[in-house]
């Protein structure tokens, strides 16, 4: 009988999650992890530390231009680098043993090294091999690579380099206008830094829908962010601890460049399999890189299972959590489920930006009749109060049966204002019945009763 009912491989949020799921379940549980703490990318350099600069950052930003503004005077403080580094490594650390005590609590083995996988069954950390009945892989991603640009997580960095930069840098050029480059951007903007954004296509945030893309765009740019748009990087030249960026006009061919301190390289990220020994194995992936699974998240091969940035689908760390807690439900007998089609995204600037479903030009292209709900914030009573007046709620819903279809937010708090929407479309609610929903006042999630009512008879505040 194999050791392990189930080995994980990788212990970021699909791996980690999957892990106490499974050990919940009753099987017996091993994860792999080579770094010195678990969490995986989202804990340790992705997105639990960005979010703590965000978050001082954002601090500093209220201090400089809206502490006058509510009677408290005096200088906005200044920033002490080192310190805030420091608030940062304590976050992921609070985090990082958070997770040790769980995998105690629930009796999860960790094996600590690099993983392959010789043979079903089978997994090989250092000269060790442990056995399984199943072998579920959560490897995560890494920062793409970019042709003409060479990382060295100092001059030229990815979000990892990012968090740990040796000072603030006067000029940083961000290299990919997708989240991590706008959040990272965010907080450098704020820090002192003069930003350029430059992006491959004519718009921000790929994917998201058009409207709600704009406003984001004139928002950050009214916060200093600086963009270069519909440009391809041709290459990054590092002398001296000095980068030059050039970059083509995709319209005109034309070729320009810009000088910077630091470069960051955020043109999004590929699945990490590395090592895992997938090609001797026969396990099939795409030409991304992605591991193909079925429906139940098993690969080709029998008793091989994948979560997470290791396969196709957004690369949100919630995303994998899902996948990780229904894999767990089918390796114990049960039946695991995601709703694809409720996976909401989220930018962390400020204002957040928060989506969920389709967008308007989805509906348009698949030919769906809908109709739209809007609010500004301008008209909510907290957003103003808190000098937060800016963005609105977007809600689409089906223009025969009122069934909400999507919702995108651009305001105060729109990372959690998004949930009501998840839950209501989870449960197949209308617009006409969050529009029937006593909501609190004066909260920011009005604004999002207020959208629902505009998709009927008309906002009240509107």
């Amino acid at each position: 009988m194999p050791a392990y009912d189930v080995i994980i491989i990788g212990s970021g949020p699909g791996g980690y999650v999957c892990a106490i799921r499974c050990a919940q379940r009753g099987l017996k549980t091993a994860c792999v992890e080579r770094r010195e703490t678990l969490g995986g990318t989202c804990l340790n350099v992705g997105c639990i530390p960005s979010k703590a600069l965000l978050h001082a950052s954002h601090m500093l930003h209220e201090a400089e231009e809206n502490f006058a503004k509510m009677g408290l005077k005096g200088k906005a403080p200044s920033v002490d680098w080192k310190a805030m580094l420091a608030y940062k490594d304590d976050v992921i650390g609070q985090n990082t043993k958070g997770i040790e005590f769980l995998f105690k609590k629930n009796k999860i083995d960790w094996i600590k090294g690099w993983a392959s996988i010789p043979e079903p069954g089978k997994v090989k950390v250092g000269d060790e091999v442990h056995e399984a009945k199943d072998i579920v892989i959560a490897t995560g991603s890494a920062a793409a690579s970019l042709t003409g640009v060479e990382v060295d997580e100092k001059t030229v960095v990815t979000s990892t380099g990012a968090l740990e930069l040796g000072k603030i840098p006067k000029r940083l050029v961000v290299i990919g206008a997708g989240v991590i480059g706008l959040e990272m951007g965010s907080v450098y903007t704020r820090l002192g830094s003069d930003v350029t954004v430059v992006e491959f296509l004519d718009h921000i945030t790929p994917g998201m829908d058009a409207e709600v893309s704009k406003v984001f765009q004139r928002t950050l740019k009214k916060q200093g962010l600086k963009f270069v748009l519909n440009s391809a990087v041709q290459g990054v030249e590092v002398k001296n601890n000095k980068a030059t960026v050039t970059y083509k006009s995709r319209k005109d061919d034309s070729e320009a460049t810009i000088e910077a301190d630091t470069v960051l390289l955020a043109t999004g990220r590929v699945p990490f399999t590395d090592g895992l020994g997938l090609d001797a194995l026969g396990v099939k992936t795409t030409d991304r890189g992605m591991i193909e699974t079925d429906e139940s998240w098993a690969t080709n091969i029998p008793g091989i299972h994948a979560i997470g940035d290791a396969i196709k689908g957004p690369m949100l760390a919630h995303k994998a959590e899902d996948e990780g807690m229904a894999m767990a439900e089918v390796l114990a007998g049960q039946h695991g489920h995601v709703n694809y089609g409720v996976i909401p995204g989220v930018v962390y600037t400020h204002p957040e930006v928060a989506t969920v479903g389709e967008t308007e030009e989805t509906l348009k292209e698949s030919g769906r009749s809908y109709k739209v709900g809007k609010f500004s914030f301008m008209g909510n009573a907290r957003a103003k109060a808190v000098f937060a007046g800016d963005g609105f709620v977007k809600i689409l819903a089906d223009a025969d049966t009122d069934r909400v279809l999507g919702c995108h937010i651009i305001g105060p708090g729109a990372g959690d204002l998004i949930h009501e929407i998840c839950v209501a479309m989870e449960f197949g609610a209308s617009a006409e019945d969050i529009a029937r929903t006593c909501h609190a006042h004066p909260t920011f999630s009005e604004a999002v009763r207020e959208a629902a009512l505009a998709c009927g008879d008309g906002a009240i505040h509107a």
